[in-house]
């Protein structure tokens, strides 16, 4: 999950309708494991693959994010409740016109090697994403702030940037417009800090486990032998670690999805499926009759990237051809399993305002449309019939479900419209590359809210060269009506203006939206106190076994 993207500065955050919470494991059977959990203090998990990268300001996908959120803190950290809470930071100031924030870094917060968090390490980490040499691909998480977005985009100096360490124990952040959900986006990795002592000195230090590796959150890492496992075990410098009661997180790299379910059952795993891993999609169906499996809907969209900037697909009529013509309802009843929500906009339904997104901008599965739309644009590129166009190649990061769902999508375009589709898988980080070098034409991706406001799917579109947009699209009326979305106070008014955004996105198509997230999985029925929000985030600080 990337996940994200570029942002514009907003005035009102909304709550999801499916809040965050806490989850404990109501039943559920993790076969012979299970009578052997009783109070054990060693958590066992998947986490799929190697991590893209585990420096705050790099990361930019779920793996490394779902390891950042155990190893770092930020000034904000997200509760049970799915609400920011003081983290690193004790105490918060806001100014009267609400643009600035005075942080009080908290008294004992300390690097796991002993070194007090300071002010300075906040402003260091800042300012090390927005420098436009270390390709932050989520450095426009901090385009809220004064003079961020210039620095990053080679416009203005990071001297310029209006985050400033006051002293040891004092940050203060000018933004550019009064941001609401401001402290929700403090809880997010990339505004995490950096030890700038130890930083200055290696700058590799976040590539291996080791005496640089520092962090300050409740878990540190020991162990990372790459693609195969990492071992993370309790921070006793952790400002809170009184409440951590897992001594050890045993994080194994399996990237096939009937391996993971196996060593759960056998009880070498505690937790199988997501967010971190994934079940096999045909094991939900028995899991479910069993009353073992947990399924939560969150904020989050699976969806295609179309690379508009290369034939046939910078043909707008052969976008909307291949997205009307997809059977959603038949993929989330045949292939993912999951009760899986089927899309037809790219804003969640779950989000305020977006309640009609359920029913989305177009019929599912309107192959009559999407015949009369592959007619025009074949008209247009020159072309007779379907297959006069040039095979088009799907592109997927290997994975069984992605895979699946691949299969399932080329049969219906071959089908329904006649279409030739070749499939192309890869692993994780050479995929990844391929979606932001737009060296591909078809490519799968997922979306997960980074915070609880409906632009986070919408802005990732903003710039044609943003981190997360993979796509080559741009409007400028799209681009326009985001902006006007910062400075709206109205509430009403400023939903009315992202929806009328979302109705270009949809009718310029430059992805096609398949469903909307549900996350399934199993857990050891006595692992309870682990936080799942509703944007598909987990935290294990205050999980134990019960």
């Amino acid at each position: 999950m990337k996940k994200r993207w570029s942002i514009v500065t907003l005035i009102l955050i909304f709550t999801l309708v499916l809040s965050a919470c806490g989850f404990g494991g109501n039943g559920g059977s993790n076969g012979e494991g299970k009578k052997d959990s009783k109070g054990k203090t060693t958590l066992n998990i998947n986490i799929k693959t190697e991590p893209y990268s585990l420096h705050p300001g790099l990361a930019k996908d779920s793996v490394s994010g779902g390891v950042i959120r155990q190893t770092f803190e930020g000034l904000t950290r997200i509760n049970a409740d799915g609400e920011p809470e003081e983290g690193a930071a004790s105490k918060i100031e806001t100014s009267k016109d609400g643009k600035t924030y005075t942080f009080t870094i908290r008294d004992g917060a300390k690097w796991s090697n002993g070194d007090p968090v300071t002010a300075q390490d906040f402003e260091y980490a800042w300012k090390w994403a927005l420098d436009p040499v270390n390709e932050s691909q989520y450095a426009y998480e901090l385009y809220y702030i004064k003079g961020a977005e210039a620095a990053n985009t080679g416009k203005g100096s990071l001297d310029d940037v209006a985050v400033k360490a006051v002293n040891d124990k004092t940050l203060k952040v000018e933004l550019n417009h009064p941001t609401p959900f401001f402290t929700q986006l403090t809880a997010f990795y990339t505004y995490m800090p950096v030890n700038k002592k130890v930083a200055e000195k290696n700058g590799k230090w976040y590539t291996n486990a080791g005496e640089d590796y520092v962090s300050n959150g409740p878990f540190k890492m020991t162990s990372w032998k790459h693609s195969g496992s990492i071992s993370l075990e309790k921070n006793d410098q952790y400002w809170d670690k009184d409440k951590v009661k897992l001594k050890n997180i045993k994080m194994v790299m399996i990237n096939n999805n009937n391996t993971e379910l196996k060593k759960f059952q056998a009880g070498e795993l505690d937790w199988a499926g997501m967010p971190l891993g994934q079940l096999p999609t045909e094991s939900l169906p028995t899991l479910k009759k069993d009353d073992s499996l947990h399924v939560e809907a969150i904020a989050g969209v699976y969806w295609y990237k179309f690379n508009t900037t290369a034939k046939p697909l910078n043909n707008v009529n052969i976008r909307k051809a291949l997205a009307y013509s997809i059977n959603r309802q038949s993929i989330v009843k045949n292939v993912t399993q999951g009760e899986q929500i089927p899309a037809m906009a790219a804003v969640p339904p779950s989000m305020k305002g977006f309640e009609d997104n359920k029913k989305g901008y177009f019929d599912d599965n309107d192959v009559k449309t999407a015949k009369e739309y592959l007619k025009k644009g074949l008209k247009e590129l020159g072309l007779s019939k379907a297959s006069d166009l040039p095979t088009i190649k799907l592109s997927y990061n290997t994975d069984d479900a992605h895979a699946k769902l691949a299969q399932a999508v080329q049969e219906m375009w071959k089908k329904d419209l006649g279409v030739n589709v070749e499939l192309d898988n890869s692993e994780w980080n050479v995929y990844i590359d391929k979606l932001h070098s737009l060296d591909y034409q078809i490519g799968r991706m997922g979306w997960l809210a980074d915070y609880n406001d409906p632009i986070t799917f919408l802005e990732l579109f903003k710039d044609k060269d943003g981190g997360n947009n993979d796509t080559g699209w741009e409007n400028a009326e799209f681009k326009k009506l985001l902006n006007e979305s910062q400075t709206e106070t109205d509430s009403n008014k400023r939903i009315e203006l992202l929806k009328k955004a979302e109705k270009i996105f949809m009718d310029d198509m430059p992805v096609a939206p398949i469903y909307f997230y549900t996350i399934p999985w199993v857990q050891d029925e006595n692992l309870k106190g682990t936080i799942i929000t509703g944007t598909g985030e987990i935290y294990f600080r205050n999980a134990y076994f019960q």
